[in-house]
């Protein structure tokens, strides 16, 4: 795989994502306040494997001259937060290490980082 195929691939992941955010905004938003829709805001989980530049750029280019066009798409990312299953220990993770940083086991579950949604639509009244 060259990079030029590779960064082509990314970009086609985030517009179906993008894609995705519309049509859950459509069928979410009464018809009589599509024409009214401001802000899009959306969580993203660090492990998701997004980019996030992608995905705003795909939103743009595929709200333009429809209902949408003008809307911002809001990204919050949310990190990883592990829990170790011997120990209980939650911890804030700042790479993708998966050992409990108090008891050295490497039974963790994740419970933040994994996120994609659409968390919020605000409309215009």
């Amino acid at each position: 795989m060259n990079k030029v195929y590779f960064r082509q691939q990314f970009n086609m992941h985030e517009l179906s994502i993008a894609q995705n955010i519309i049509d859950i905004v459509q069928e979410y938003v009464p018809a009589e306040s599509k024409n009214s829709v401001k802000t899009i805001r959306v969580k993203i989980g660090k492990m998701s494997n997004i980019m996030v530049d992608s995905l705003l750029f795909g939103f743009e280019a595929l709200t333009k001259e429809t209902n949408l066009d003008g809307a911002q798409l809001e990204i919050e990312q949310l990190g990883l937060t592990i829990r170790c299953e011997e120990c209980g220990k939650e911890t804030i993770a700042d790479d993708f290490v998966f050992k409990c940083p108090q008891c050295g086991s490497t039974s963790i579950r994740i419970v933040t980082g994994n996120e994609l949604m659409v968390s919020e639509i605000e409309i215009d009244d």
